[in-house]
């Protein structure tokens, strides 16, 4: 795809830029990259191409008569073959310096950045994203490598010196990789989470073998060939396509470490098999949230509905940052709710592909359709519909699962669709008496992984700050209330059942999960 230095960056947070640039280039290269659909992708291990297993056909949420191609299905025993790649690819990565490994992976995110444009098109014709989503999303991933790399530099590739004991002698303590990682990608985020995922891993030294969602192989071979373009070494980055027993025989196979983003179930689960193994092995995860935000009596009303609105319905509500809970202070409640209900009756429902307005896509699947059909129903019985609830037909909206956005008031504290993640389009109001109400009610939740706040009052921010229980906490944010984390910017990850290790991705404190701590201790000959 041709370069468009004339484009604005999209980021999560330009509201109001002029991006008419950015659409006549999508309106030419949507239909171009459809064109291009419906080709067989192979796996890749140990730098060979690879089609041992089931073939099965991906077809696209925008319209399931658009046919994305055809992938290929690892069975144990490829998976088995792509660890055994991994591992003997690995004693030369990790010997590797430092610095090379450095250049390798800011090699592979200039390739990243020149096909921006083809990965946030398939990522849109994948998940079903938006056009800012889409473009966004592969935006984000290009800050990823620098940001890691500028860390690896900072730290001068995490050795240290310590104190001597005695004359003669030396101590530092070094970071080393553990071996063979296991990487597994949500479907939400095909590009920025397993390139997060990967980069961390590679860079500080380990080897990996990929799995992407099931749907995501055509997003993950391009994210694949312009990491192994950079000139990493065979084995050392490997991709194998499939379903949840291809993820199970690679949680099951010869890793040293697992890194995975998804549900808090299936990441509990990945947890307790890698720790009944031998040795300490990492599991780094990311499991979704029950993302609340609260609003104050002191909060800026239209800055407060844009920034729910916006937050909870991006992405159809897919997204674990999503907020679904919103606890507003009685003083308020009755002048912002309208506002809510309002903003959210604008947005517009189609194909990102077709129309350069729409806000929210379709549904991912028909198992997202009807726990959609399932909430809508529950919320009419037990609360009141604000907003939505109905499945979308006639014309584009019977390629797909189209949905209303879905807002919904009245329902009790203790409901489990005010406690339990739904990860749709959905929204429930809650009417508090307090401040500190609110901020309790917001932590009662088995989930930690972001949370939002609006109010001018800075005692109330303040309080806020200090009692939220959630890794990722944004306030007054027109952009999103509880969303829009950014590599360098906005460290990501949550507490609780959110996440395993208490330490943020995009932030300082991440590559270092990824390796095991040697104390060094040398006497001059």
């Amino acid at each position: 795809m041709p370069q468009f230095p004339e484009i604005p960056r999209v980021t999560y947070t330009n509201i109001g830029v002029d991006f008419s640039s950015l659409h006549a280039m999508l309106d030419r290269e949507i239909p171009a990259a459809k064109a291009r659909l419906g080709q067989s992708v192979d796996n890749l291990i140990g730098g060979v191409p690879d089609n041992e297993g089931r073939s099965y056909e991906v077809t696209s949420p925008l319209d399931r008569t658009l046919r994305l191609g055809r992938f290929v299905e690892a069975s144990p025993e490829t998976v088995g073959r792509a660890l055994a790649a991994a591992r003997k690819a690995a004693p030369g990565w990790a010997r590797t310096p430092w610095e090379e490994r450095v250049r390798i992976l800011e090699a592979a995110g200039a390739n990243l950045a020149k096909r921006r444009f083809d990965l946030g098109i398939a990522c849109l014709l994948e998940v079903g994203k938006s056009r800012y989503e889409a473009i966004g999303e592969a935006e984000e991933a290009l800050d990823i490598i620098p940001f890691y790399a500028e860390e690896m530099r900072r730290n001068a590739g995490f050795l240290r010196q310590l104190a001597s004991a005695v004359p003669g002698e030396t101590s530092n303590t070094r970071l080393r990789p553990y071996g063979v990682f296991a990487v597994i990608g949500p479907y939400n985020f095909p590009i920025a989470t397993p390139i997060n995922l990967t980069t961390a891993a590679l860079i500080t030294g380990n080897t990996v073998v990929l799995k992407p969602s099931y749907g995501n192989g055509l997003t993950a071979s391009i994210v694949v060939d312009c990491f192994v373009r950079a000139g990493l070494p065979a084995g050392v980055l490997n991709l194998i396509c499939g379903g949840d027993a291809t993820g199970k025989a690679l949680i099951e196979g010869d890793i040293d470490g697992a890194a995975f983003t998804g549900s808090m179930e299936v990441g509990h689960a990945i947890h307790s098999r890698i720790g009944s193994g031998p040795g300490v092995r990492p599991v780094i995860a990311e499991m979704g949230g029950k993302n609340a935000t609260v609003v104050s009596a002191s909060a800026d009303l239209d800055t407060a509905a844009e920034g729910l609105v916006r937050s909870a319905f991006g992405l159809q509500g897919q997204k674990c940052s999503a907020c679904e809970v919103a606890y507003i202070e009685a003083a308020v409640y009755d002048e912002l709710v309208p506002m809510i209900v309002e903003k959210t009756s604008r947005l517009v429902v189609g194909s990102p592909a077709e129309d350069k307005d729409v806000f929210l896509g379709p549904l991912i699947d028909d198992r997202a359709g009807e726990r959609y059909a399932s909430a809508a129903a529950e919320a009419r019985r037990d609360g009141t519909v604000l907003f939505g609830g109905s499945r979308l037909s006639g014309g584009i909206h019977d390629g797909g699962i189209y949905v209303e956005p879905l807002l919904v008031a009245d329902l009790a504290p203790d409901h489990k669709q005010v406690r339990e993640e739904l990860f749709l389009p959905y929204l429930t109001l809650q009417k508090v008496a307090s401040l500190e109400e609110g901020i309790e009610r917001a932590n009662a939740v088995r989930y930690g992984l972001t949370a939002g706040f609006y109010g001018r009052d800075p005692e109330a921010l303040n309080t806020f700050l200090d009692r939220i229980e959630a890794g990722t906490v944004y306030a007054n944010r027109r952009s999103g209330a509880t969303t829009g984390a950014w590599p360098g910017i906005q460290s990501f990850g949550g507490w609780k059942g959110s996440g395993l290790t208490g330490k943020n991705a995009f932030g300082p404190h991440y590559l270092p999960l990824f390796m095991r701590e040697q104390s060094q201790t040398l006497m001059q000959a």
